[in-house]
């Protein structure tokens, strides 16, 4: 059965999500705000969720209708076909989030469309009621103005639960992210390379790209107990594990011995294998290679004077590397650094507005 689906990803994303969907071979891609819709079938769905790397999570889009009141939005849910996909025994939760919207209460939301929800399913299941006691479903309601899209959530938790990061530091980038960031640079030999790794995020990323690993091997994904699918993901995890290749020269420094400690720990978690150093990025001297890093920046952590500071130190340090890539929310960066971006795209970090600024 074909489906129409969009993959969710961070603002600023959503062209890299689109290139990975085209090179996955889905078909009628199409951007919008936060959202990639594609269409898929049962083991299309399983294959975007393992293959993925962009991505935030990966939904079905069961309807889409036109709501001013919380009135219509009860109504609208309720003559949603939710007994196609949910069956009699589902235990289903309602997320939501609003946009733009009079509808603007996320809770009330929530509450509308579960009881609309249940209202539905008891009717078609003649029962009075629902235990709730089988595999879960995720019916996601977004609401963009006036126009409610009712949505499955198929991957549960984000994509970027990995299953690798069980070791942190402070103002880790998302994994997501992290490997958006990597496809971004056009990374495709060559040496790469993070002076400033924290728990590794970057250079677990890009080593998991350089041998073409799927980032969602290693975890479970909610619809994989649907009934509406059968053996997708087995099918689909093999024939990953099939595309795996040889790796390719990832390197990663830090400062800080806790965080290479626990970038050891991550990568090993993984199944990669980065070459970590212990270095300040002022003596970084590797040349020919492209850097993508995630510096402080002082709304997240240090003062702003020092932070600057490295900035300067940075802009002469890394002068050799073929290609520059830096991610900071610090719209003084340029300033600092020494020289004007050739480009620039902004971006989130979480609830952070930044700017990825590229030199080649």
């Amino acid at each position: 059965m074909a489906y129409k689906c969009f993959a969710s990803c961070a603002f600023g994303l959503e062209s890299v999500t689109a290139s990975e969907l085209k090179k996955l071979g889905y078909s009628d891609v199409i951007t919008r705000d936060a959202r990639v819709y594609f269409c898929a079938d049962e083991a299309s769905i399983a294959k975007a969720n393992i293959r993925l790397r962009s991505a935030d999570r990966v939904y079905i889009e069961i309807a889409r209708f036109d709501a001013e009141s919380f009135d219509a939005l009860f109504e609208g849910v309720r003559a949603v076909e939710l007994e196609r996909y949910i069956p009699k025994d589902a235990q289903f939760i309602v997320n939501a989030d609003s946009v733009k919207s009079r509808l603007f209460s996320v809770s009330d939301i929530q509450s509308i469309c579960k009881k609309a929800a249940a209202t539905r399913l008891m009717e078609k299941y003649h029962t009075s009621v629902l235990h709730e006691t089988g595999q879960r479903y995720d019916i996601h309601i977004k609401i963009l103005g006036d126009t409610v899209s009712v949505c499955l959530n198929t991957s549960g938790p984000g994509l970027n639960r990995r299953g690798y990061r069980a070791a942190n530091v402070q103002a880790p980038i998302r994994e997501t992210l992290a490997a958006g960031l990597v496809l971004l640079t056009g990374w495709k030999d060559g040496d790469f390379c993070d002076p400033m790794c924290g728990s590794g995020t970057i250079a677990i990323e890009a080593a998991m790209i350089g041998a073409n690993i799927a980032p969602g091997l290693n975890r479970a994904f909610d619809a994989e107990k649907w009934r509406m699918f059968e053996n997708e993901w087995r099918k689909e995890r093999e024939a990953a594990r099939q595309n795996i290749t040889a790796p390719r020269d990832v390197y990663a420094s830090d400062i800080d011995k806790k965080a290479l400690s626990a970038a050891a720990k991550n990568a090993d978690n993984a199944g990669v294998s980065i070459k970590l150093y212990h270095a300040d990025v002022r003596d970084f001297s590797r040349d020919h290679c492209i850097v993508l890093t995630n510096p402080p920046y002082a709304e997240r952590m240090g003062d702003r004077q020092s932070v600057h500071r490295l900035y300067r130190d940075m802009g002469e340090a890394l002068a050799r590397a073929d290609k520059k890539f830096i991610i900071t929310a610090d719209d003084e960066f340029e300033r600092y650094f020494g020289k004007r971006a050739a480009k620039k795209r902004k971006l989130y970090n979480g609830n952070i507005r930044c700017t990825l600024y590229q030199y080649f």
